[in-house]
């Protein structure tokens, strides 16, 4: 039985009655072929964000876009697992050939200020379903080709994760690990080089 399949049979038994969504017809979502998608994507604030996967995928995380500018870009045969979750309010670029494990979280915002005075009306905000995402910096991410992210790897805004690289798990990323690395810790620190023969193919 298929990764989507299973996500579909589960759906039904958790929200009987209700059908999943097929997000491939949402405005501005493209997703490629013999790509399996269960996980989520909201662009209920952000209409006009978009959301690009390409081809030979199983995603099955959750998608939040907060901004009209929010760019998500996944690229060819990427997995990421059940649990994790992508929040873009800038750009989040995720190359091929990726493995991302479960309950990982993507971040590219700090989402409040340091400065209490601004931060304490976020939850005014939030109430309202609106958040003034310029109070605080957004800085793109990306994840090159061939990487690994571990189980529960937090990476954070403005972080590059090197070609080949590898994250081990419950990391988190707050800045960049270096190609052919294996980074790990809070804050994650490069651990040991990935000898050349290993990364050949």
């Amino acid at each position: 039985m298929s990764f989507e399949k299973v996500a579909r049979k589960l759906f039904r038994l958790v929200f009987p009655g209700k059908k999943p969504i097929d997000y491939s017809k949402m405005p501005n979502v493209t997703i490629g072929k013999n790509t399996e998608f269960a996980g989520s994507i909201d662009m209920s604030r952000a209409p006009n964000s978009r959301v690009i996967i390409g081809d030979d995928c199983m995603i099955g995380c959750a998608i939040n876009l907060e901004t009209d500018n929010a760019v998500l870009e996944i690229g060819n045969n990427v997995f990421i697992g059940g649990g994790s979750k992508i929040q873009v309010t800038s750009k989040i670029t995720i190359e091929s050939d990726i493995l991302i494990s479960t309950d990982c979280m993507i971040q590219d915002s700090d989402n409040h200020h340091v400065d209490f005075n601004i931060r304490k009306k976020d939850l005014q905000e939030w109430r309202r379903g609106y958040h003034d995402w310029t109070t605080h910096p957004s800085l793109p991410i990306k994840i090159s080709h061939g990487a690994w992210v571990g189980a529960r790897v937090i990476i954070l805004k403005g972080t590059t994760i090197g070609e080949k690289a590898i994250v081990g798990a419950g990391s988190v990323v707050t800045k960049d690990v270096a190609p052919y690395t294996i980074a790990a810790g809070n804050p994650a620190r490069m651990i040991k080089e990935i000898a050349e023969r290993e990364v050949t193919t």
